[in-house]
């Protein structure tokens, strides 16, 4: 494989690595508890969740009178402090490394972080154009996105070294590499990110790809292919989806057909551009952290040992909280402001502009030749999805026809990538991948996705 060429031996592979009772516990322990938080299933209140999810959901509940002008106040803050910082470099800033990181930034950055400090203040005060503050588009984001985005960046930078510095990344990766490594050409720990989002939140899995592709264990390829690929929407979120289009009593076959397609998208969009051409370099251009060589022993033992050798090497507690404190800080002045300008304006040209429906005039003799009803109505949906995740249920949910909202639905969750919160999350990381790359890979799922779930709809399902 070409990225091992990059890649370094780790002591990971040292035979005669002594593995102590201490060494074993502190693979153990944190791990199944990491386990056991993010990626075991269970029924709370009629819903399927992780407790990780349940948690943040509780914390959000319980802050939700507040929330709404705490994050007025960060957003404001990030704008105008980023604005002051770019134009004057105060030295109380410059000079501090964790200040600097936070504040400083490029002309178009800051221009966008104080657009979202405007959207914000608009949204909260109801003033300015309604087309900014209607519930369809800035108040979605405000009221809806940001919240969750505030509580998770939290939880899970306190919480997710649980899953990334324990050991389980290693143990599970090398486990799954016979595979991720020939079906998808992505290193085995690949399958944790997909879990954690299968089972969770598609917010987790992209946080845990950023992080391991920061710290060497994925390269740009990788990680790219990762974050438009296996970001699997949560079960939780697909039952929402269904719900909204009347699809319930449906969505066991629902939900297979979005994982039938999710794997079809996945095994081929890695195999074209712009995917393909990305570069099997590591971040920084530095060479790996993992080597997938089992050396000797069976591959569970080789897959022990490995979690036992990185969980002797954890950082201490206090590190890891000190790290997780400023990712989350990170988010907050960086990532919620652009949220909430990208977002909004993505949401105003899908609301209060017909692009996406010029845009599917294309699509509408191929639905017809397909045998899809109402093919007009349902073109603009199967596009709208890149604006934001989700309006395609929200203009399928007045579709007549079982079987076009069945499409809809299905090809929705298969297409993965959105503008109003993964777009923005994956524009701002260290993760090279554009907007114009994030707009071809949207199409090339939603190519793959349609005759995928028109085949299974009409010869399964209906």
């Amino acid at each position: 494989m070409e990225q091992l060429k990059h890649q370094q031996p780790d002591s990971n592979d040292k035979k005669n690595q002594p593995q102590s009772t201490r060494s074993i516990l502190t693979f153990l322990l944190p791990s199944l508890l990491g386990a056991f938080l993010f990626l075991v299933p269970f029924k709370i209140n009629d819903n399927w969740t992780v407790l990780i999810g349940y948690a943040a959901g509780q914390i959000e509940g319980s802050l939700e009178a507040i929330l709404p002008m705490f994050l007025l106040v960060i957003i404001l803050t990030s704008g105008v402090v980023s604005l002051l910082t770019w134009a004057v470099k105060p030295a109380l800033i410059m000079e501090n490394t964790a200040l600097k990181a936070l504040f400083y930034t490029s002309l178009p950055w800051t221009i966008i972080r104080v657009i979202g400090a405007l959207f914000a203040l608009m949204v909260m005060t109801e003033t300015g154009s309604e087309v900014v503050y209607s519930p369809a588009t800035g108040g979605t984001i405000f009221s809806d996105l940001l919240p969750v985005l505030a509580v998770w960046s939290v939880v899970m930078g306190l919480l997710m070294p649980l899953l990334l510095e324990y050991g389980l990344m290693e143990w599970l990766g090398t486990l799954a590499k016979k595979v991720m490594r020939p079906l998808f050409n992505l290193p085995g720990r690949a399958s944790v990110d997909s879990l954690a989002s299968w089972m969770g939140n598609n917010m987790m899995s992209i946080l845990i790809t950023i992080n391991q592709y920061e710290n060497g264990y994925y390269t740009k390829r990788e990680s790219a292919i990762i974050v438009t690929n296996f970001t699997i929407t949560s079960i939780g979120f697909s039952l929402i989806i269904a719900e909204i289009l009347n699809l319930s009593d449906r969505f066991v076959p629902f939900y297979l057909t979005v994982l039938a397609g999710v794997f079809v998208a996945a095994f081929i969009c890695p195999r074209i551009p712009p995917l393909s051409k990305m570069s099997h370099t590591y971040a920084g251009e530095q060479p790996g952290m993992i080597n997938e060589t089992v050396a000797s022993g069976s591959l569970w033992s080789q897959a022990f040992k490995r979690g036992v050798t990185k969980a002797a090497h954890a950082p201490k507690t206090r590190q890891v909280f000190k790290k997780g404190a400023f990712n989350a800080l990170d988010i907050w002045f960086g990532m919620l402001p652009l949220v909430m300008a990208i977002g909004t304006i993505a949401l105003i040209i899908a609301e209060f502009t017909p692009i996406f429906t010029y845009l599917s005039y294309p699509l509408v003799p191929v639905l017809e030749w397909m045998n899809i009803p109402e093919a007009a109505e349902a073109a603009p949906a199967l596009l709208v999805g890149f604006a934001d995740m989700f309006l395609p249920a929200i203009l399928g949910a007045g579709i007549e026809s079982e079987l076009t909202r069945f499409v809809i639905g299905a090809v929705s969750l298969i297409q993965l990538v959105y503008m109003s919160e993964i777009g923005v999350m994956l524009m701002r990381s260290s993760i090279p991948i554009s907007f114009w790359q994030l707009f071809i890979i949207f199409i090339q799922r939603t190519i793959i996705a349609i005759p995928v779930v028109v085949l299974i709809a009409h010869v399964i399902i209906f």
